[in-house]
Formats: C-alpha cells, structure tokens, sequence
C-alpha cells in the first residue's frame, strides 16, 4: 500500500529507499529497474557490497553477477578463501582463461603436493606451469612440473628461463638454463651476440664442438672490421675457413695477402684469384700510362697499325687522368687509321669522337666527327664547345640543312648564359625573357618601352605578377603607376589581386597610407576610362576613392565625419573588399565618433564574419540588419582574418559591454527617407540616389552639382572639405580635389557653395 502511494504522488525514490531499509531487495530491485534503468547495474554492485560485507555470500554473488562485475564476485570469495565458489564463478562467466588464473592463484595458497592434486583434479596443471613461466614465476612452475606427469616440460621451461635471463642481461645465469635445456648452442650465440669470445668459446668446446668454428668466424669478422687483419686470418684458419679470409682479404684490397692465403690453402683457385686481381688493377689505373704505350708504339714502328690503333686505344680514362696525353693518344690512333686502315677510320673516329666529348674535348671531338664525314655530329660538338663560328662554317659548306638549327642554339645558348645584350641583338623578345628571367626589371622595361605598347604591357604584367607573388602589392601598384595599365582581359586577374593583396595589408584609416590608395586611385582611374562598362573594376575604383577621402581626413577633426561616412559607405562594396577588416574600421570609426548604435551593428557583423572565417562558411550569417541597405550579403571570406587577435577581442569585450546599455540599439542610423543612412537605395519606392563624390553617402537636398558630369557632393560635406583644406594647405585633400576635378568637371581650387 506504501508503496503505491509513494508511485501516486511519484515519489518512487522514497519506496525504493522503504525497500532498502525493510532488506526487501528484490523489490527494491524491480522499482529501480523500472524508475532508474540506468542505475541498475550500479545497484546490484551496491547491494553485493553490502552483502558481502554482512557474510550473505550467495546473495552477494547473484547481484554481483547480476550487475556484471564476476570480477568482484570472484574476489569476494577468494577473500573469503571459498575457492571452489571462485573457480565455479571464474569458469561459468569469465570462461577458461579466467577459471585457469583462479585456479594458478588457488594453487599457490595451497603449495607442494596440494597444489598439483588440484590442479590435477581441475586438469590445469600444465596450463598454470605455462602461465607461471609467462608471469616469471619458475620458481613455481618448476615445482609444478616436478610431478611425474610433466617431466617432459622441465627442458622448455630451462629455454624459457634462459631466455628470460638473456633478456635481463644475467648471462651467466641464462647460460646454466641453457645447458640445462639441453640448447649450448643458444648459450654459445648469446655470448657471440655480446661479443664475450672466452665465454662463447668455452660453452663450444665443452657442449657443442660443432659451434666452435662459428666462433672463430664471429670473432674473424670483428678483426677485420677493427682492421687486425692477422689475428683475423689466425682465428679463419682456425675455424678452418681460409676461404673466408680469402674474401675478407679482397673486399678489403689487401691483394696480396689474398694472394699469398690462395697459393698456401687453396692452390687450385689460384688462377681465378689473379684473374680477379688483374681486372681490379685494370679498374683502377692500376697500369701505367707509358706501359701501355710501350707496344702501341712498338706495334706502329713495326708497321702494323691495325694493332697500334687498337693499343692506342686501350689508353682510357681508368689509366690516366692526363686529358691532354688522352686526347694526343686517340688522335695517333685516328691518324693512323686515316692514312694506313680506311676500313677502321668510321668506326674510330666515332670512338675517339665519342671519348673526347666524354672529356669535355668538344672542339677536337667535332674535328675527329669531320674527318669522318659526320657533319651532323660534329656541328653538335662545335655548338657544345661553344665554337659557333666553326659550326656554322661547317654548317654552311657541308650541310646547309643545319644553318637554321645552329642559329637558334646559338640563341638558346645566350638564355642560357645570360647574354641578354646579345641576345637582344639577335632576337629581342628572347632577350627581354632572359632579362625578365634574371630579374633584371629596370632594363627589361627600358628596352620595352622602344619596341612599343604590347611588349610593354607584357613585361610590365610580368614584373607585376612576379611581385605579387613576392608579397609586394605596393612595388607592383608602383610599376603600373609609372607605365601604365592594359585593357587586356589576360590581365584583369592580376589587378584583382593587386587590389585584394593591398585592401589586405594596407591601413583603411591612416594618413601614411593615403599615397597608396591614390594611388591605386589613378591606376584603376586609368584603366576604367579604357573599360568604362566595366563594373567590377568602376567598384573598385570607387574602394580606392573613398580611401583615398577616408586616409586624407585622418588628422584633421573638422573632417572626421566625413572620413567616418566614407569608412561607412564602404560597406557597399564589401563583395570585393576584405569584408571583416571593412565591417571592423567602420565600426571603430562611427564607435570614435558616438555613433553607438551603428558601431555596435558593424562590430557585430565583424565578429559574426570571424566566426564564419573560423568555421570556413558563411551559410550561418544572419543578414537580418542589412535586409533593407544597399550592403551585400554575398561576401567572399578571407583565408585568415584580417585583423589581429587583440583588435579581435577588444571589439568583442566593446560589443558585449554595449549590448548591457540600454541607450544603445542594434539599429542602423535612419534619414528622412526613413532608410538606412548610408543606402543609395530607398526601399521604400526602389528610388536610388546620387552618391556624394566625398562621402559616399546619398545625396537627398543641398546638393552641389559639377557642370561637366552628373557628379553631385553634399553641400555641407563640400563646404566642410574645401575649407580644411585651405586651413591646412593639406597636400593629400588638394590631391582629393585634383583627382575630382578631372575626373568630374570640379574645380582645382574650389570655395564656398552657397547654391
């Protein structure tokens, strides 16, 4: 009854506790099973503690056992010294491995007779003897194994032992273990292994005479690797293996000694071993030069050339190092078969040709070709001894078909040795490669600029993607300054990426980096006047314009919102700018100003783009606070951020703070279009404004309208602009005003708009 009124208000804990206290187990055991499933196991282990504990040893084991820890059961009555409950335990839930185990532990409580007659009872007495000796325990299983059943294993288990000893370096130990399981020889190459001869030799001739010339052997090979060739020798012919010192002897170039063992011991391979002996003299000069001669010359007085020639002949490079006698030495053989053996000539003139190039001989390689008639060959030699004017005479009288070729390794040849000026003369796209290639810009682009505008536009491309690719944007932004850009779409990549690298690495905020961003300005200017549909790059134009405001504002307070309005309306072209570096500077820069809510806007969007860099997607961005602007949702994420950690953290610490005030909203700043302030677009009536050429910002009233484009500025931003920049004769805003003026029609020297 208790126990279903604990269920109706669920209470289920409290009649299992009831349970617990009144040692109704197996009720207790149902409710948990039930109310706790997951508790169960640990339940029963609980409750078999308990019980253990209290001596109910039966009802211990079925919970044990029933929480599936047999372990602890099994524990419980070796404790309790019930071995035969353990064994049962062991043997029905932990199989044979465990009931072996159980019964080796068993055993050892026992000791001596007692513990064979239950192992022999169990039928495990040769499973424990094995399972001692794989513990280490021999002690125990050689007292194991002395029942007469098991005197078979006594060898075993003396290797396994000596073995074991080996292992923990007690050599003279493992030795008698050895010898007692009948192995002498296991015990003769532990000792070889660890270089102990005495020992080693020893155990050999006391327990296996049949080993002792291993023996010698083993300690032969450390002689001569120590270079003690006699004590070497003495121990091989001991071991009677005088073939073996014959070896060692030979691949040790000691010939003599080889030699001498051969004629004593093995006679009958004498004439193989001299064989040998000559061939490895012929390998390594071991002949001088002037024995060789002596017959070629004695063969050549005599009048038989044939022999001459080839006694001349056998003089290589294995006898002599002597280039000069070398190259004598074959041209007699030429000679000679020239005037006296025509039939050979062919041929060695090909051999003598051949060798000579070998030797780097080229021009006298190209001579021996010529004599032969193999005009081919011998302009190859010419040209590759560097003689061009030999190749192409010959090229010229013998084979006309080659001229065309010579001319063009010639230059292949220049490139290669870096002859650019020659080059030039010879063929000058070759020679401005070359200088290209040399790294040689200055004068690469000076000899360009006179074979006109493509050739310069090639290289001047080339040098700039090389410099990108050296990580320097603003030397490649300096090479299009100063000659130029091309309309060629082969390059639109490259100002890409120039572009990209420079919104990268360049300040968006401080006046040193104005003169890059103008001058990126002038450049894109340039090219989009030659590409005036082209919106990609009329955008990026645009980036660099409003950097360009944005860096020349910096340091002057009366222009800081304008510098904060072109940070701002930058936001537009996030889609080709580094979209975290451009959310964070317009952030920074309306938070200097106290435009909070618009600072925490974008410096929240900066982190959310931080996130996405680190996840490396952009499918968890929410764009729901730019849904009504003209700021583009699709962005392209960086590799890496752009901003450094510090910066990173300090925007998050600031955003976290702000989101605790009150006064400040995640809410863009409205106009009285009741629109986003910064949108061209008013997605109220899909109408879009003019932009003003300073600020980026629509211009809605007051505006100041340049005659000569539809360009138009706002009146107060103009006013506010020209002003600082009479004050303080700013060279970076007077540049600003340059650029506006040719670009839209506005005045060099501007003043005061009152209209």
């Amino acid at each position: 009854e208790a126990e279903k009124l604990y269920l109706t208000v669920k209470e289920p804990d409290l009649a299992i506790n009831m349970y617990k206290k009144l040692r109704q187990y197996d009720n207790m055991i149902r409710l948990v099973s039930v109310y706790h499933s997951d508790l169960l196991n640990d339940t029963h282990l609980h409750l078999g503690k308990e019980l253990e504990g209290e001596g109910q040893f039966k009802a211990a084991e079925k919970n044990y056992i029933e929480g599936r820890d047999w372990k602890s059961c099994v524990n419980m009555y070796r404790v309790a010294d019930m071995w035969d409950d353990a064994f049962r335990v062991a043997k029905q839930h932990g199989g044979a491995n465990a009931a072996k185990q159980v019964a080796y532990v068993w055993s050892k409580t026992l000791g001596g007779d007692s513990a064979i007659r239950l192992l022999l009872k169990l039928g495990l007495l040769e499973q424990c003897i094995d399972y001692a000796a794989e513990s280490g325990a021999f002690a125990y299983a050689f007292e194991l194994a002395k029942h007469q059943s098991m005197t078979d294993k006594l060898p075993d288990l003396n290797l396994k032992q000596a073995m074991h000893l080996e292992d923990e370096g007690k050599f003279g130990e493992a030795e008698a273990s050895f010898i007692k399981a009948n192995r002498p020889k296991e015990a003769v190459l532990m000792y070889v292994h660890c270089q102990d001869w005495d020992s080693a030799q020893r155990i050999a001739e006391a327990h296996d005479p049949a080993s002792v010339p291993d023996v010698l052997v083993g300690q032969a090979r450390v002689a001569f690797e120590s270079k003690e060739f006699g004590k070497a020798e003495t121990f091989l012919l001991r071991a009677e293996r005088p073939e073996l010192a014959v070896k060692f002897y030979k691949d040790s170039a000691h010939w003599e000694d080889a030699l001498r063992l051969t004629q004593e011991y093995l006679p009958h391979k004498l004439q193989q071993i001299q064989d040998e002996y000559e061939s490895y003299l012929a390998s390594t000069s071991g002949r001088g030069g002037d024995d060789m001669l002596t017959p070629a010359k004695t063969w050549e007085a005599n009048g038989d050339y044939s022999r001459a020639i080839d006694a001349y002949l056998k003089m290589t490079v294995m006898q002599t190092t002597d280039y000069a006698l070398l190259e004598e030495v074959w041209y007699k053989a030429l000679e000679l078969a020239l005037k006296f053996v025509p039939v050979k000539a062919s041929n060695v003139g090909t051999t003598v040709a051949e060798r000579l190039a070998e030797i780097s001989r080229f021009e006298s390689a190209g001579e021996a070709y010529l004599s032969i008639e193999r005009y081919k060959e011998s302009i190859d030699m010419f040209v590759a001894g560097d003689k061009w004017d030999r190749a192409r005479a010959v090229a010229r009288e013998h084979a006309p078909q080659f001229e065309q070729r010579v001319e063009e390794e010639y230059v292949d040849s220049l490139k290669k040795r870096g002859k650019a000026e020659e080059l030039a003369s010879v063929d000058v796209i070759a020679g401005l490669d070359l200088l290209a290639s040399r790294g040689q810009w200055a004068k690469c682009l000076q000899t360009a600029e006179n074979e006109g505008r493509e050739v310069l536009n090639k290289y001047v491309a080339l040098h700039a993607a090389q410099l990108l690719q050296d990580g320097q944007p603003i030397q490649a932004l300096g090479v299009f300054t100063q000659y130029g850009t091309s309309d060629n779409p082969a390059n639109f990549n490259l100002y890409r990426r120039m572009c990209n690298d420079l919104f990268l690495t360049e300040s968006f905020s401080s006046l040193t980096a104005y003169k890059t961003w103008s001058a990126l300005r002038d450049v894109l200017a340039a090219l989009v006047e030659k590409l005036p549909q082209n919106k990609e790059f009329s955008s990026l134009l645009q980036c660099a314009h409003l950097l360009s405001v944005r860096t020349s504002s910096a340091g002057h307070k009366q222009l800081f919102e304008i510098g904060v309005k072109a940070a701002v309306s930058l936001l537009r072209y996030t889609n080709y700018l580094v979209p975290d570096k451009a959310f964070f500077e317009a952030g920074i820069a309306c938070r200097a100003i106290g435009w909070n809510n618009m600072a925490f806007v974008f410096l929240n969007r900066f982190l959310d783009i931080c996130d996405a860099i680190e996840d490396g997607s952009t499918d968890m961005l929410d764009h729901s606070d730019f849904s009504d602007t003209d700021i583009p949702y699709d962005i392209v994420l960086p590799e890496d951020y752009s901003i450094t950690e510090e910066d990173r953290e300090e925007a998050k610490e600031w955003v976290l703070a702000v989101s605790m005030d009150q006064r400040v909203q995640q809410v863009l700043n409205t106009d009285e279009r009741g629109c986003y302030e910064g949108s061209l677009l008013n997605v109220h009536n899909n109408v879009t404004s003019p932009q003003c050429i300073l600020t980026g910002y629509p211009v809605l009233r007051g505006e100041v309208v340049f005659k000569n484009t539809s360009s138009v500025a706002n009146k107060d931003d103009w006013n506010v602009y020209v002003m600082a920049r009479k004050v303080s004769h700013s060279v970076e805003c007077q540049d600003v005003l340059t650029y506006l003026q040719q670009s839209t029609g506005a005045p060099a020297n501007p003043s005061y708009s009152f209209n």
